[in-house]
């Protein structure tokens, strides 16, 4: 009977997440235009994922090292076990983004729209197709616009999930343009919709995301990517195995 109530509950989303994407289509499609109007494409995404989660009663609470100055560009490098990510992502940061993703969301019903306009495809089966990626990335991190990349590139198979390891290329960014790297942990959006939610729903609940304090790149070379890399990976697993043992004991 709870799985489906938790069943039901991801098709309830689901249709919230569809009616107030077509509800904002005519305005998201007149601001796709323009990559001028991309910053207001980006807080239509923002009303429009607060409001089709809260609808069904899933929240999002986020918890800061240190205060984040959003005037500043970045790289933001979150886990990732839930659809959920994006939206909490999309109200993490307050200045204009994109997402870089695989590039299948291009085809998504409600992601295509994006990621073919302020959001970047990658193919990442294609070296030349990579390549390009992350030049139009580093393109728009030099114009201003923080960049949100899922380091693990996936949603990973297991479940419980568990943090796999990071791809290279947002940490390269990072370096070569000394761009800060924000590390977030996305505490349990796993345990109120996994991955799409089409195998174990999705249930009522409050994401608790953790944005740890920005590492600077600025004396960094090249040759440091590797280590900022494993560096962001430790930070974000040690916040993960902190968070399982206090649920854990209580």
């Amino acid at each position: 009977m709870k799985m489906i109530l938790k069943k039901v509950h991801v098709y309830l989303y689901q249709a919230s997440v569809a009616f107030f994407y077509f509800l904002l289509w005519p305005f998201l499609y007149y601001f796709s235009h323009k990559p001028a109007h991309y910053k207001s494409m980006n807080a239509l995404r923002r009303v429009w994922g607060y409001i089709s989660s809260l609808l069904v009663g899933i929240r999002y609470r986020f918890d800061y090292e240190v205060p984040i100055d959003w005037s500043k560009t970045y790289i933001v490098t979150p886990n990732h076990t839930s659809n959920l990510d994006i939206t909490a992502m999309s109200l993490l940061v307050k200045s204009n983004c994109c997402f870089m993703g695989k590039e299948e969301l291009v085809n998504g019903l409600v992601t295509g729209l994006f990621f073919r306009t302020v959001d970047i495809p990658v193919n990442r089966e294609s070296r030349v197709a990579s390549f390009r990626a992350f030049k139009q990335a580093m393109e728009r991190l030099e114009s201003g616009i923080t960049v949100i990349i899922f380091p693990e590139a996936t949603i990973p198979d297991p479940y419980p999930p568990r943090l796999h390891a990071f791809k290279n290329g947002p940490f390269r960014m990072a370096i070569e343009l000394k761009i800060p790297i924000i590390p977030v942990t996305s505490l349990n959006t796993w345990n109120i919709l996994w991955d799409n939610g089409h195998k174990f729903g999705s249930k009522p609940g409050v994401c608790n995301i953790f944005v740890h304090k920005p590492i600077e790149t600025a004396h960094l070379t090249i040759n440091d990517a590797d280590a900022l890399r494993d560096e962001v990976h430790s930070v974000i697993n040690k916040k993960l195995k902190q968070h399982d043992h206090r649920r854990k004991n209580g």
